[in-house]
């Protein structure tokens, strides 16, 4: 009787033995992805013999030399735009984030004024700053002037794009830069006082590396929005990539064709950016482990100091 229920008991324990327990088979996820990949399949036929899409003008036209220049613009646009934007709103970030109530009160008007705006009439209204104001001076306030220039010699469409597209970008990456700063534990930063350090030193050594984390992911998106927000310089007449394929589709009627030019080119450009950004993250987030970085965080402002 006994060795019965041994041998019973042993083969219960073999018939669910965890080591050799299997998943099921994913049948209804098998068969979800089975039906996604084929509507996408046929949707992907149904465009690519679609003649009303003009494959063949999109072939002709994706190189033209009208449409690598606004190619062009439109890459130079975004990255000075961004530059200046970035460099802009960490200023503007640490501005807010100050205890002096004139530094916080001005970066405050800043940023509700140009997040408040659509960008489109930002650009128009600084692409028509000479209604407003038909000559440029620096002057002594309440004195003489030392120097004076004609608004319109100034503000053309590239110096309007550049600063419409830059101030605008500075006002939503100060934002994102103190989110990641208070991000922030304040142990780190009465750690490096604590040490000796200046705040710029810092912020420069220890708070902004550790706020990097979580500055870069929207930043990204911050980039790939800046790169589909230069379309609308168009509307005053700066010659980036929409502007290009329009002038052409103007002349040839092949609208719908060079439209599809500038889809896929900002979907390339997007799609690098992408893959960029994902590098960044990894690299920024090597060495992570939970609550490792809290413990070797006095370690890290020692050695920095």
């Amino acid at each position: 009787m006994s060795a019965s229920v041994s041998s019973a008991a042993a083969g219960d324990v073999e018939r669910f033995d965890v080591a050799r327990a299997r998943p099921p088979f994913p049948l209804r996820r098998v068969i979800l992805w089975v039906v996604i990949l084929g509507v996408a399949l046929d949707f992907g036929i149904i465009v690519a013999n679609n003649p009303n899409f003009g494959w063949p003008v999109v072939a002709a036209y994706f190189f033209d030399p009208t449409v690598m220049e606004g190619l062009t613009i439109t890459l130079g646009l975004t990255v000075i735009a961004m530059v200046i934007g970035v460099a802009l709103g960490l200023i503007l970030a640490i501005a807010r984030m100050s205890q002096d109530r004139l530094a916080s009160s001005l970066s405050n008007l800043f940023i509700w004024f140009f997040r408040g705006t659509p960008l489109l009439v930002q650009l128009i209204f600084w692409y028509n700053l000479s209604t407003l104001f038909p000559k440029i001076s620096l002057a002594i306030p309440f004195g003489p002037t030392l120097v004076s220039w004609n608004t319109n010699d100034i503000i053309t469409p590239l110096t309007a794009a550049i600063v419409g597209l830059a101030l605008n970008e500075a006002a939503y990456m100060a934002e994102i830069i103190r989110g990641g700063l208070l991000s922030v534990d304040k142990g780190q930063g009465e750690t490096a006082a604590a040490f000796g350090m200046t705040r710029a030193r810092a912020l420069r050594r220890v708070i902004i590396p550790q706020a990097m984390r979580s500055i870069v992911p929207p930043t990204g998106n911050q980039l790939i929005s800046m790169i589909k927000a230069t379309s609308l310089v168009s509307v005053i007449a700066m010659a980036d990539l929409l502007y290009s394929v329009q002038s052409i589709y103007n002349r040839t009627f092949e609208v719908i064709p060079m439209l599809m030019v500038a889809v896929i080119w900002y979907l390339l450009i997007t799609s690098v950016l992408n893959v960029g950004q994902s590098a960044i993250e990894r690299h920024y987030n090597r060495g992570e482990r939970g609550d490792a970085t809290k413990d070797e965080a006095p370690a890290k402002v020692q050695e920095n100091a």
